[in-house]
């Protein structure tokens, strides 16, 4: 009897620590999921269609109805202006190339840069008044120059669109004012948008807040930008804003932190506020999930490159220049490294380029660092390497 009731007492113990454990359990896996709540009503975004893209490597984020196809109001000139980089960068025209202003470029509506029918300007003056001011007479006067046409450019518009894979994309114009079937996407606006932030340059202009072009003017012209966050946010350095009544509140908003940059696409948004509120709220968000880590530093030794079996021929591969990638934090991505030195060469010089130092994560290749030699050394010749293969033979005997 009395050993009955000890195993009774014991499974009611067990059952009880059961019971225990397993409400302990589930209240342990219970708080994540409410930590995922919390972060999903704090990322509500309130406009139509909206992305969060790390440009350095195209992942997205987040997204909202990111392929829904939508009018994008003056977003549009971020082809506009990525055609122009596109032109400037490959030597085909001048930022001092002078342009003369068409009576069809000034009698654009919408925003303008108030230039005047026959007015010459420079390039670099159009880019601006497209990047800062959103000038309609700008990228009109732009388009005539590069495409012969408005109509030529368009076609150029579309052409660079199927290239770069935005497949739910059709341009009309170079402006974004309203035409019938004149759609794009979150998405392919986040694709040509990080295909501009290649051309850097670009982003002296629109990260700037006011500018004066007074040069062969009476009245000198004043520059200021639709994207308030340039001045409002921590790092905003671009892109582009958009508005029509169509359209709503649209931009391509870009910022950079500490090493890493986001990229923020919304698209018809109520109010210039909200449209605003949002593309903060994102690019916030993508700061705090991503960091920047440093894998090669200037100067310092990336590799020991032997010339010979022996190992006393050799010269150190040192880094040219500073690599960092931008990663996910809390998440141990895959890193390699892969030197490739050029092995045609008989000598290397100190301080001459030799190779690569190739950086991929996850496998894919994000990079690369050139490398210098750290001293003179010469490759071994036939007589050097018969020496060495006999030498390796003795010691092989021993």
């Amino acid at each position: 009897m009395k050993k009955k009731r000890k195993k009774k007492t014991l499974l009611s113990v067990i059952l009880i620590l059961s019971l225990i454990l397993g409400i302990f359990t589930k209240a342990v896996k219970a708080e994540p999921e409410a930590n995922t709540k919390v972060e999903d009503n704090l990322m509500k975004v309130d406009a139509k269609s909206a992305l969060l893209m790390e440009p350095s490597n195209g992942k997205i984020i987040y997204e909202k109805n990111c392929h829904e196809k939508l009018a994008p109001a003056s977003v549009t000139k971020v082809m506009t202006m990525l055609l122009t980089m596109e032109n400037v960068d490959s030597g085909k025209i001048k930022l001092s190339d002078k342009v003369t202003i068409s009576e069809n470029a000034k009698k654009m509506g919408g925003s303008s840069m108030l230039l005047d029918t026959g007015e010459v300007r420079t390039v670099e003056e159009l880019i601006k008044g497209i990047g800062i001011a959103s000038g309609n007479d700008a990228a009109v006067a732009m388009a005539e120059y590069l495409g012969g046409s408005e109509e030529g450019f368009v076609k150029l518009m579309n052409e660079r669109a199927h290239k770069l894979g935005m497949k739910d994309t059709n341009f009309n114009n170079c402006t974004g004012l309203s035409s019938p079937g004149h759609v794009t996407t979150a998405y392919d606006i986040a694709i040509m948008s990080r295909e501009l932030l290649k051309h850097p340059d670009i982003l002296k202009y629109t990260g700037t807040y006011m500018e004066t072009i007074s040069e062969g003017r009476k009245s000198p012209i004043g520059l200021v930008n639709h994207n308030k966050l340039v001045r409002f946010f921590k790092g905003c350095d671009g892109l582009k804003t958009g508005f029509t009544d169509e359209a709503k509140y649209c931009i391509s908003a870009t910022a950079t932190r500490d090493g890493v940059r986001m990229l923020a696409v919304i698209m018809g948004s109520p109010t210039y506020k909200v449209r605003n509120k949002d593309a903060s709220m994102l690019m916030n968000y993508g700061f705090s999930k991503y960091e920047n880590k440093k894998l090669i530093e200037k100067g310092k030794d990336v590799e020991k490159v032997n010339l010979n079996r022996k190992g006393d021929r050799f010269f150190i591969a040192k880094a040219q220049d500073d690599f960092s990638v931008v990663l996910e934090r809390g998440k141990d991505a895959k890193v390699s490294k892969k030197v490739v030195i050029d092995k045609d060469k008989k000598e290397y010089k100190s301080n001459e380029f030799v190779g690569y130092c190739e950086v991929y994560v996850e496998g894919k290749i994000v990079g690369k660092v050139k490398l210098y030699s750290d001293r003179d050394v010469k490759k071994p010749g036939i007589i050097g390497n018969l020496r060495d293969n006999f030498v390796r033979i003795l010691d092989r005997g021993v």
